[in-house]
């Protein structure tokens, strides 16, 4: 699964990166270091221009398109809230349990084939983290306590990871329309199988897009499943690298550029040491679904 990462890449960055056309957030995000269920992100989309998506996004005095043109698709960065709340939702609380899609079943699952068909994005960030369980210790009273080790995963390079999202819309019917927050924005991440050295620390690990199929993954036009579900390669480790950080990172109340420092330990099990199905623990109580971690 994935249920924190990083993210503290500047807009202005973002906005190069990723080739935003137009920009639809209100304003900047702060760094965060340790990015949890309910927390704002940056999510980049592309979408066909609307005059009240201002409104929407909580952009005021401005219209959606910058050129002029409210009905031509461009590329989009907007700041969404992580956890999927369906259009069909009564209540913004399912949010929390739907930080995770799994590639294997997103096309078919309720909560989230309208969304596959027609609403997709990217989900930029500087890495991830994921907790490998490390051998324990037998006591003659209790059985065998696990530690967690954090490990945060990144790209080798240093550049941005764009992980396979799908977001939506919710409209708050106790909001007058014309209201901002009458539309909440929401989006989940894709999770897929890990490979390799990375299935040691963790079985599940956000799916990554390539930079040569943004456009494909990205245009609302393309709605053929199967093309879809072609994008959602299965996961190489290649390009990305990984190493053990602080026990910090597992209380959301931590957050700063020091979470994602290596750590030395003195009794790091090696990767190869992981513990026979420890694979798909986290460093809290977490759901494939996806309860947020304390």
């Amino acid at each position: 699964m994935c249920g924190r990462y990083a993210s503290a890449r500047k807009r202005i960055e973002l906005l190069e990166e990723f080739g935003v056309q137009r920009d639809q957030t209100a304003q900047p995000l702060s760094p965060d270091y340790n990015v949890a269920p309910t927390k704002p992100v940056y999510a980049v989309l592309s979408r066909a221009g609307r005059r009240d998506d201002s409104d929407k996004a909580g952009v005021k005095g401005r219209t959606a398109a910058a050129d002029g043109d409210d009905q031509a698709i461009a590329r989009e960065l907007r700041v969404v809230r992580w956890g999927l709340v369906p259009s069909w939702a009564k209540d913004v609380s399912i949010g929390s349990r739907m930080i995770n899609a799994r590639a294997e079943t997103v096309a078919e699952k309720p909560a989230y084939r309208r969304a596959f068909a027609k609403r997709r994005c990217l989900l930029p960030a500087d890495g991830y983290y994921e907790w490998m369980v490390l051998g324990g210790h037998e006591a003659a009273d209790r059985p065998a306590k696990k530690a967690k080790q954090p490990y945060f995963i990144h790209r080798a390079d240093g550049g941005p990871l764009a992980f396979a999202g799908l977001y939506e819309l919710w409209r708050d019917k106790s909001v007058p329309d014309g209201d901002p927050d009458a539309w909440l924005w929401t989006a989940t991440v894709i999770t897929t199988s890990a490979p390799d050295e990375l299935g040691k620390i963790h079985d599940r690990m956000p799916m990554v897009i390539p930079s040569a199929s943004w456009a494909d993954w990205l245009d609302p036009g393309n709605t053929d499943a199967s093309d879809l579900q072609a994008l959602l390669a299965p996961a190489v480790s290649s390009g990305l690298a990984s190493y053990p950080v602080s026990t910090a990172v597992n209380s959301v109340r931590n957050n700063g550029p020091e979470l994602i420092d290596e750590v030395t330990l003195d009794r790091v099990a090696p990767l190869a040491a992981a513990q026979p199905g420890a694979a798909g623990s986290s460093g809290a109580s977490q759901s494939e679904t996806g309860a947020a971690l304390p």
